[in-house]
């Protein structure tokens, strides 16, 4: 009997459904039997039958299997986005295995095609400044707005604004979800209001596609980058002591979220290392380089 109630309560499970449901649809648009699609994933027909009528479970070697002898992604069975409809697939299709490069030159295309795109002048006339913490994003951006005769906004405080609570406290009683609605908002109201600025944003901003594409957009991005080391001296002297309760985990963590994260970082139109500079050097060259992208003239030379 706890058997049968187990398999009922599996049957309800909505993922469950909609994944048998995938599972079939691939299945007869290959033109496979079920007894076929069984064998080449060597599993039984039953369970086959099972996965597809939504009251079976299954681990995602199985559901490898699966794919496998379905000859499909095993994102397809899952249910990803791109899966959806015929037309995500075969644009799918086009965009797999392009180089990087390639995918950069089709995204800037779609944005152009679909009027999403910012021009270059009223880009360069937002300067957005992306990186991990530590890499001299509020620090650099004040100079830079003050040097630019700009605005300048730091996001965090505006996402505090749009959700009337601390940045702590918005993870603490909301959840991660709930940051990102709010720092999307923030975001969009930023871009909405000032026409010229410089904002230094929140480190995983990055992690949010449609954010960070919608920052790509409209901003001129740029990636401080620092050495990891330099990160953790910086947060330190900036009073948070927390990264030395366990220095070298610390450490360890910060590393994989900067590899995590630099292909995305990567994406900005300028790169700039502040590392084994001053901060007046670090300043002087970032100036530089703004007000050359710019086209600014710059009379301190």
């Amino acid at each position: 009997m706890s058997d049968m109630r187990a398999q009922e309560g599996l049957s309800k499970e909505p993922f469950l459904v909609a994944l048998g449901e995938r599972i079939r649809t691939v299945r007869a648009r290959r033109g496979l039997t079920r007894k076929a699609t069984a064998q080449a994933a060597g599993i039984s027909e039953r369970h086959l039958a099972n996965l597809e009528l939504g009251t079976g479970n299954a681990s995602i070697l199985i559901l490898q299997q699966v794919a496998q002898a379905l000859q499909c992604p095993l994102a397809e069975l899952i249910g990803d986005v791109t899966t959806s409809t015929p037309e995500w697939l075969l644009i799918r299709e086009l965009l797999e295995g392009r180089s990087e490069v390639e995918l950069h030159r089709a995204r800037l295309k779609l944005a152009e095609l679909f009027g999403s795109g910012g021009d270059r002048r009223s880009r360069l006339a937002r300067i957005a400044l992306i990186g991990l913490r530590g890499a001299g994003k509020s620090t650099l951006g004040k100079m830079l707005a003050e040097d630019l005769g700009y605005p300048f906004v730091e996001l965090s405080r505006e996402i505090e604004k749009v959700a009337g609570c601390s940045i702590v406290e918005i993870h603490s009683l909301y959840g991660t979800n709930a940051y990102r609605r709010y720092e999307r908002r923030a975001l969009e109201e930023t871009i909405q209001i000032y026409p010229e600025v410089v904002i230094a944003t929140p480190g995983g901003l990055v992690s949010e596609p449609s954010t960070f594409n919608l920052l790509l957009t409209h901003c001129y991005t740029i990636w401080l980058q620092a050495e990891p080391e330099d990160h953790m001296k910086r947060v330190v002297a900036q009073g948070d002591f927390r990264p030395m309760s366990g220095s070298k985990e610390a450490m360890d963590d910060l590393k994989r979220i900067l590899a995590g994260r630099a292909a995305f970082y990567a994406k900005a139109d300028l790169s700039y290392n502040t590392s084994g500079h001053s901060l007046e050097a670090s300043f002087a060259g970032l100036r530089t380089a703004v007000r050359h992208a710019a086209g600014l003239v710059d009379w301190s030379v």
